[in-house]
């Protein structure tokens, strides 16, 4: 199957077929797509929890107003924001450039200076904001790999966070649950599996220059 192909056949799944789990290995694969996420400068100011104790998912259903999907779901995806990107979270970041391609900090020190810069001339409602689009931008790469590996996904926002924060233990003052992902694979009894996708039209979209 094409991407083109998977992408046609992906919806927000609001029913999933809780008798069967995505495998380790597919669920390796998709994970690693978001790890190989785009992110500004190169940062990734975020967090990926992935959720597949039962238990835990069963705790959550209360964060959802529409928990069907977290009650038959394979795996939870949740990702949050930090709130800041701290002096020392920016040296580790450098310190594993410099590991991982074989360069000094002092090499370095130009890049490091401008993301400094950065971090210090935007306000910090602003860092947020800008962190959380780098979180979305994973959720993106997450759900097209699911539907490359013909895994079903649901994204979902509409969430009460502080359910969320209590039950997986998060730092509330560091971070901020900003989106979630459902993984698993349809139910046969999901009527929105048959409403054909409704997506504007080329000539609507897209506007050549």
């Amino acid at each position: 199957m094409n991407y083109i192909e998977s992408l046609e056949k992906r919806y927000s799944v609001k029913k999933f077929d809780s008798t069967k789990k995505v495998e380790p290995e597919v669920l390796e694969n998709i994970l690693e797509a978001g790890r190989l996420s785009a992110s500004s400068l190169g940062l990734q100011p975020y967090k990926i929890y992935v959720i597949e104790n039962p238990e835990i998912l069963k705790r959550l259903q209360d964060a959802f107003y529409n928990p069907s999907q977290i009650t038959t779901c394979s795996h939870l995806i949740v990702i949050s924001a930090k709130r800041d990107i701290e002096e020392q979270y920016i040296d580790g970041y450098f310190r594993h450039i410099s590991d991982v391609r074989n360069v000094t900090m002092h090499t370095l020190e130009g890049f490091r200076n401008s993301i400094m810069s950065f971090r210090d001339n935007i306000e910090k409602e602003n860092l947020l904001h800008w962190n959380e689009k780098q979180a979305y931008i994973v959720l993106a790469n997450l759900m097209f790999a699911a539907a490359l590996e013909n895994v079903d996904s649901s994204p979902m926002e509409g969430f009460r966070p502080e359910v969320i924060v209590e039950t997986l233990g998060l730092d509330e003052a560091k971070e901020k649950v900003s989106v979630t992902l459902a993984l698993g694979y349809r139910s046969e009894d999901d009527p929105f599996q048959q409403m054909k996708k409704v997506r504007k039209p080329g000539d609507k979209l897209f506007k050549y220059i």
